[in-house]
């Protein structure tokens, strides 16, 4: 069986982390997860008033040395220890996945990211969101949320297994949204006006994409041709999604990773940071120190 997914990237990478410790068990890694990080808009559900600069460093920190390192400074508790808010890194979502996602295979459990819509935010609504998905024993793929594990309550799934319509990946969320069957103006950043369309999924078919060929990025990170609404796709554009979006096997999507130069993540890309500002970014092809 490919192991592809059983391997670190230099996003993933934890570096000389003592993993000992953990437990191999993707639930009990995900609450772990779920522990260590806070997410920059939930202060209020934990009673706790984010500092201003740690609202857009920590959300900036690629790779997850990064997120560690951070984590080390605050507390010199194992992270199998619980920790405070004041104690814990201030992510978005796809700092979630990826701690979770490092971590799973850092102790025996393919995994990768996944980028695509949430349902079960905002009623109505697909959030943009990033989850988990690892390799079960049986060898199936299975999407896991550790944001929401051991935190929000009342729902109707369990965030080990998220049901494929609560979480749409965005290469399905296109295909859905070309044939019809969904509303693309519904897809896209919730509070932010402007943030969705069709436009929107198909840059987070790419991002996912990329992920999938071991390039984690962050949520607000594009590459090549500025596309900022419905209008600028081209036909080219759509016909290259359509392609993307229709890859059903793993051998496919590296074929058209690597082959296109449209698809794949260069060296610099464009990072659209909430607080910072548009700025270009050189990206390490390695883990950073």
């Amino acid at each position: 069986m490919d192991d592809f997914h059983g391997k670190q990237t230099p996003y993933s990478d934890p570096g000389d982390l003592d993993v000992s410790g953990l437990p191999d068990d993707p639930g009990r890694l995900a609450g772990i997860v779920r522990d260590l990080i806070i997410h920059r808009g939930e202060g209020g559900r934990f009673g706790y008033a984010i500092p201003q600069d740690r609202l857009h460093l920590d959300a900036e920190s690629r790779y997850v040395r990064a997120i560690l390192r951070l984590l080390r400074e605050r507390a010199g508790t194992p992270l199998t220890v619980p920790r405070p808010p004041e104690a814990r890194f201030v992510g978005t979502c796809r700092d979630f996945a990826l701690l979770h996602c490092s971590l799973l295979r850092a102790t025996g459990t393919p995994a990768r990211v996944r980028c695509g819509f949430a349902t079960y935010f905002e009623e109505g609504a697909h959030a943009d969101h990033w989850v988990t998905e690892f390799r079960t024993p049986r060898g199936d793929w299975r999407l896991a949320d550790p944001q929401l594990h051991h935190t929000y309550g009342g729902l109707d799934f369990d965030p080990m297994d998220v049901p494929r319509d609560r979480f749409v990946v965005a290469a399905d969320a296109w295909r859905a949204c070309r044939a019809g069957r969904a509303d693309p103006r519904r897809f896209g950043v919730t509070g932010l006006e402007g943030v969705a369309g069709l436009w929107f999924v198909g840059g987070g078919v790419l991002r996912d994409l990329a992920a999938l060929n071991g390039v984690e990025l962050l949520p607000w990170d594009y590459w090549g041709r500025e596309i900022s609404d419905d209008a600028a796709l081209t036909g080219d554009d759509l016909a290259l999604l359509d392609e993307v979006a229709a890859a059903r096997t793993e051998a496919e999507l590296r074929r058209l990773y690597a082959g296109d130069p449209r698809l794949t993540v260069p060296d610099v890309i464009t990072s659209y940071t909430t607080y910072t500002g548009v700025r270009q970014v050189s990206l390490r092809s390695s883990p950073p120190a």
